[in-house]
């Protein structure tokens, strides 16, 4: 069984930045295709960039594009999101997701697997 547990979030300034990680276990990293997603009150989960085993290609929503960064060290375990030049509107949960094999999460519906969530709460 696979457990994600992430790390990292909490409060930041309009403009700030921080970085969330997510350690897995059960499983070599490796065999993982990974993702972060995002949830706030009322709206379903949404994708905020996914990668794939090797860490070689991400792909990014609109919104975190020039903004935020996912990386993977598998050597570690872990996954990673550099979150920079934060606004209001990224105030959410954000979870880690993965899925066995090569195919890297899109949807909520693609996860097999979830972390707990980290609270980022981003304001003056």
């Amino acid at each position: 069984q696979v457990q994600l547990v992430e790390s990292g979030g909490g409060s930041a300034r309009i403009g700030g930045s921080l970085r969330l990680s997510c350690v897995a276990s059960g499983r070599p990293l490796i065999m993982l295709s990974m993702g972060w997603f995002r949830q706030t009150p009322g709206k379903e989960r949404e994708l905020v960039a996914n990668i794939d085993w090797s860490g070689s290609t991400a792909h990014y929503a609109d919104f975190a594009k020039d903004r935020f960064t996912i990386s993977r060290d598998n050597e570690k375990n872990t996954m990673y999101l550099q979150m920079t030049n934060l606004k209001p509107e990224d105030t959410a949960v954000y979870y880690c997701a993965a899925r066995d094999g090569m195919h890297v999460p899109i949807a909520a519906d693609d996860v097999f697997y979830w972390g707990q969530g980290t609270q980022v709460t981003v304001s003056t």
